[in-house]
């Protein structure tokens, strides 16, 4: 067998043996090793060991269990209830106004967390019943739920930011700070929408009772606003604008992040031994989940490239019409569509490195390029049937949520997410601005 034919099989078991459910970093190497070996026999893996030293020693990726520590400790501080409690009652005088609130939490809970899972839970388990018992509708509750706890996936720090910074051998900072504007596009994107059903359609977003919010005081909502937001939008801008000042690493940024978490935690009294261990724990799982992964991933990579498996990918794109911008609509389709079915680190580290030489020979600007990319991921977490953000919701959900109410209120903001990356590829300066701004 030619290794081209080679190479198109490798892709092809690679898929296989991921629908039939093989965990993806056993499925990269399983079969990385075996179509490498068939092709070149085990001379081609003498340059494995040098690869895999290559990540382990990358100081970028020391960023991710940092910045892991810093979201599950303002998870485990609770800081989302406190942020919801306070920005619920601020925002509720408004039709619409819950959901704004909702949007909001979930900008700040990104810009400090940035861990869907968690922040889509928290949502769910504190605003859903809530949202429901004042006459909110259901699918609107749910889209809104679950569209607000992903855009941590596109506001910084992001995991899928510092990945795709060590794809595309780009700096954390450049993407940090391009995907800054798309992705406070998008969320004013959702709270025009909110704004627009509360003039439009009322009876599905109104304002929460006069009787409720005079239980609070202006003077108490703003003593608890000053108490509650100031800290995590600080660490916000200890960690972010450090990073695009230049005044720190990615990987510096981080540990301030990772330390200032656990000064939130300690002033809201939240800070102890057993909170202190569960968040040691649940990072050193995410960040190794993470890596073995990426150190999977050289085992296919090596072998791909070494079967010829990128010459046979540009030789498909040229047959495609239209030049290197239908490449660029192809590779978006692509990705919308493996959202589907498989999460976005695996998209990330097959899809994407084995079209960016196209791009790079292209001379397509990576940092727009990335961008696109992690706004079009962030759909993979709303799209059924394996949108993580809807499994989420749908297991902390009240028993008269079906899950026809989480799909049908999760089609707005997916089509807002798909005009977002028009705009963004129509427009590159939304992306490329600030970046060009700071001089980077």
């Amino acid at each position: 067998m030619s290794l081209e034919v080679i190479a198109s099989l490798m892709l092809v078991a690679f898929f296989v043996l991921l629908l039939l459910g093989i965990p993806v970093g056993l499925t990269l190497a399983t079969t990385g090793v075996v179509f490498g070996y068939i092709g070149f026999g085990l001379p081609l893996f003498n340059l494995l060991p040098h690869r895999i030293f290559g990540v382990v020693t990358n100081s970028t990726l020391l960023a991710i269990p940092l910045f892991v520590f810093m979201g599950v400790m303002l998870e485990k501080s609770r800081l989302a209830e406190d942020l919801m409690d306070v920005v619920g009652l601020a925002a509720g005088r408004l039709r619409g106004g819950l959901g704004i609130g909702i949007v909001l939490v979930g900008v700040l809970m990104g810009a400090t967390t940035g861990i869907v899972g968690a922040t889509v839970v928290t949502l769910g388990l504190l605003t859903l019943p809530g949202m429901l018992r004042r006459g909110y509708d259901p699918a609107v509750a749910c889209g809104v739920i679950c569209a607000s706890g992903t855009l941590g996936q596109i506001i910084p720090p992001s995991l899928i930011l510092i990945l795709l910074a060590d794809i595309t051998n780009q700096s954390v900072g450049t993407l940090f700070a391009a995907a800054m504007l798309p992705g406070l596009m998008l969320s004013a994107f959702y709270v025009l929408y909110l704004l627009c059903l509360g003039i439009w359609r009322p009876q599905l977003v109104p304002a929460v009772p006069q009787e409720e919010r005079a239980l609070v005081s202006t003077a108490q909502l703003a003593g608890k606003i000053v108490r509650v937001v100031a800290p995590p939008i600080g660490l916000v801008f200890a960690v972010l604008g450090s990073i695009i000042a230049g005044i720190a690493a990615p990987s510096e940024a981080a540990a301030m992040g990772a330390l200032g978490s656990i000064a939130v935690a300690a002033i809201g009294r939240r800070l102890s031994v057993q909170v202190l261990r569960e968040t040691c724990q649940a990072t050193t799982r995410i960040s190794a989940m993470v890596l073995f992964i990426l150190i999977c991933a050289q085992a296919f990579s090596l072998a791909f490239r070494g079967l010829q498996g990128e010459a046979l990918v540009q030789d498909a794109f040229k047959l495609l019409p239209g030049g290197i911008n239908a490449s660029i609509w192809f590779l978006m389709l692509l990705i919308f569509v493996l959202g589907f079915f498989i999460e976005w680190i695996e998209i990330s580290y097959i899809a994407v490195p084995l079209f960016l030489p196209i791009f790079i020979n292209a001379n397509v600007d990576l940092v727009w390029l990335a961008t696109l990319i992690c706004v079009n991921l962030q759909t993979s977490f709303l799209t059924p049937p394996f949108g993580w953000s809807l499994f989420f919701l749908r297991g902390v959900a009240p028993p008269e949520i079906s899950t026809g109410d989480i799909y049908r209120g999760i089609i707005p903001f997916v089509a807002m997410q798909i005009f977002a990356l028009v705009l963004l590829f129509f427009f590159p300066g939304i992306a490329t601005w600030l970046p060009k701004a700071i001089g980077w």
